[in-house]
C-alpha cells in the first residue's frame, strides 16, 4: 500500500579473483556445456559462502547508471534465460547468488560472468495509459545448468564499482512433499517505478497519473529488488536454515502453471503478497482443499485482483491493474482489476486467508490471545505476552462476515492506532475439510522482524515461524490441530468488529 524504498544491506562486493573468472555452479558435472551463440560461457570457480552479494553504502548505482532485468520471472534449473542491462558506466560483470543460511551470510555465489561490455540502453517507452517498457537489446545469455531452486539476487558491478541487483527465481521441478515459497513477483511490479510510474503514481507522485498497466520488461527501481529485501529475505534465509524440504516458484508460476503447486505439503506466501489473479488464487485454494497447507506471513494479502497480457518478450510479462472497474476495459467480467472484496464479482480474501485488511499501523505490539496454541510452543508467552512492533505496518482484522471460516481461531488479538482510529490486528488459524491448516500473521512486519537479532519480538517471529516450516512440512495441520472457532468472543464491547468502510479501504 505504502512505497518502500529499500536499499539493501552494507558489505562492500570484493570482485578480486571474479573479473574474467569463469565459474561453475554449486552442482555439476565438472564439465562446462559449450555456450549457444551470443551465451557468455560459464567459468569455473571455487563455490564459497560470503557477503560478496551486500551492496555498500555509496556504491549503489543509479537508475540509469546501471540496471537490468531478466526475461522470465523464473527459470527452471538448467535452462537459459537472457539479461537486458543498460549502462552508463562502461563495461560490467554479474554474479549470481543464491540466497539462504550458509552460515549465517545469506548467500552463495554460483557463478561469475566475463566481463561484458556496456551500453546505455535506449530510452523507456512510455504508453498512453503510463506503462513503462523497454526495447533494449539483449546483454547476454546465461546457461544455469546445476544451478539448485531457490531465490536468486543477480549482482551488476560496473568497472567504476557502482552496483545493482536483479532478482530471479530458479523454479523448482516439482512441489511434491515440498513446501513452497511463493516469491511475490506482482506486488514488486506494481510498486515499481523505474522509469516513472508504477501502479500508484506518476513521476508527480499522484495517484491519478498512475499506470493501469505495468511491465516485467524494465528493471526493478530502488536497489533493483527492494520489497525481497524487505518482505521476503530474511524469511528466505530462515526458512534455508530451517532443514525443511523447500521448492521455490513465483507468483507467475502459479497463474501459467496449473500443476505448479501438486503434492505440494504447504505454501508460503511472504510479507507483501498484495496482487493475485484468478488462476492464482483458484490454484492455491485448490491445493488447500486437497489437503495442502497455508500460510499468510505478511498482512493485506490477496487484496488487488489483476490479470496478465502478453509483451514482445513472452507471456504473462505485462500485469494489468486498473483499480477501477470503470476505468478497465473489461469492466463487467470476474477478472476485472479491483478489489477482491469489490463490485462487479466480490469474492473477499477472508475466505482464503481468514481476514480483510485494516489499515497501515502504527508501531503496534503483537498480543497473544491463546498462548496454548501449537505454532507458540517455546515461545514462553502468556495470554497478553506483548511483542513490540510486531503487528505493524499494514494489519489484518477478523470480521464476522460472509466468507468467513466459521471455524476461525483468534491467536492474537493486539490494539493498534491508524492515525485517530484505534483498531485491533489479528493473528488468525482455521482448518477445512481435506485437514489442511491455514495460519495468518496479520501483519506487513513479521518477516521485517525475523532479521533483527536483539529483539524479543524477532525471538518469538523466529521460533514461531520454525514451528510452522516444521508443522507445514509434517502433513495437514488439522489432523492433529484441527482449529477451535473463537470469533464469537471478541463481540463484546470496544472489540467488536465493525464491517469494513470500503470507501476506506484501499491505496
Amino acid at each position: 500500500m505504502h512505497r518502500w524504498m529499500v536499499w539493501g544491506a552494507a558489505a562492500l562486493l570484493v570482485v578480486a579473483g571474479c573479473s574474467g573468472t569463469p565459474v561453475r555452479a554449486m552442482q555439476g558435472t565438472g564439465r562446462t556445456p559449450a555456450p549457444a551463440p551470443g551465451t557468455t560461457r560459464p567459468r569455473m570457480v571455487t563455490v564459497r559462502a560470503s557477503k560478496q552479494w551486500e551492496i555498500a553504502p555509496g556504491h549503489l548505482a543509479g537508475p540509469s547508471e546501471l540496471a537490468g532485468f531478466t526475461d522470465r520471472a523464473s527459470v527452471r534449473s538448467g535452462r537459459p534465460f537472457r539479461l537486458y542491462v543498460t549502462s552508463t558506466a562502461g563495461a560490467f560483470t554479474v554474479q549470481a547468488f543464491r540466497i539462504g543460511w550458509y552460515g549465517g551470510t545469506g548467500g552463495r555465489l554460483v557463478w561469475t560472468s566475463a566481463p561484458i561490455p556496456g551500453v546505455p540502453q535506449p530510452a523507456p517507452v512510455i504508453a498512453a495509459d503510463r506503462m513503462v517498457t523497454t526495447n533494449w537489446k539483449p546483454s547476454l545469455t546465461v546457461q544455469t545448468t546445476g544451478w539448485p531452486p531457490g531465490t536468486y539476487l543477480l549482482l551488476l558491478t560496473a568497472a567504476n564499482g557502482r552496483q545493482k541487483y536483479v532478482p530471479i527465481t530458479i523454479r523448482s521441478d516439482s512441489a511434491r512433499g515440498a513446501v513452497v515459497i511463493v516469491n511475490a513477483v506482482n506486488t514488486y511490479q506494481a510498486y515499481n517505478a523505474w522509469g516513472g510510474y508504477s501502479l500508484y503514481h506518476g513521476p508527480d507522485s499522484s495517484y491519478r497519473t498512475r499506470s493501469y498497466r505495468v511491465s516485467f520488461d524494465r528493471p526493478y527501481d530502488g536497489n533493483g529488488a527492494p520489497l525481497l529485501f524487505r518482505f521476503e529475505l530474511p524469511l528466505l534465509e530462515l526458512a534455508d536454515r530451517s532443514g525443511v524440504h523447500l521448492a521455490y516458484l513465483t507468483s507467475v508460476d502459479l497463474d501459467a502453471d496449473r500443476t505448479a503447486l501438486t503434492g505440494a505439503r504447504g505454501i508460503l506466501s511472504l510479507g507483501h503478497d498484495e496482487y493475485w489473479s484468478l488462476p492464482m488464487r483458484a490454484a492455491v485454494t485448490r491445493a488447500r482443499d486437497t489437503g495442502t497447507n497455508l500460510a499468510f506471513l505478511g498482512g493485506n494479502s490477496v487484496y488487488w485482483r489483476v490479470r496478465y497480457a502478453s509483451s514482445r518478450l513472452g507471456p504473462e510479462r505485462v500485469m494489468i491493474g486498473y483499480k477501477d472497474a470503470t476505468l478497465d476495459p473489461v469492466h463487467n467480467r470476474p477478472d476485472t482489476t479491483v478489489r477482491w472484496i469489490s463490485k462487479p464479482y466480490p469474492n473477499p480474501e477472508n475466505s482464503l486467508n481468514g481476514m480483510l485488511y485494516v489499515c497501515f499501523a502504527r508501531r503496534a505490539s503483537f498480543v497473544v490471545r491463546e498462548p496454548g496454541f501449537f505454532l507458540f510452543a517455546g515461545t514462553g508467552a502468556v495470554a497478553g505476552t506483548a511483542y513490540p512492533g510486531l503487528a505493524d505496518t499494514e494489519v489484518d482484522r477478523a470480521y464476522p462476515l460472509p466468507g468467513t471460516p466459521p471455524n476461525l481461531e483468534v491467536v492474537a488479538h493486539s490494539p493498534a492506532n491508524c492515525g485517530p482510529k484505534h483498531v485491533f490486528a489479528d493473528a488468525t488459524y482455521y482448518t477445512v475439510r481435506s485437514g489442511a491448516g491455514v495460519f495468518n500473521t496479520g501483519s506487513m512486519s513479521w518477516i521485517s522482524t525475523l532479521g533483527d537479532r536483539a529483539s524479543p519480538a524477532a525471538a518469538f517471529a523466529r521460533t514461531v515461524t520454525l514451528n510452522l516450516l516444521r508443522a507445514l512440512s509434517a502433513g495437514p495441520l488439522g489432523r492433529n490441530h484441527p482449529a477451535v472457532g473463537n470469533l464469537s468472543a471478541f463481540t463484546r464491547a470496544g472489540h467488536a468488529p465493525q464491517a469494513p468502510d470500503l470507501s476506506t479501504i484501499g491505496g
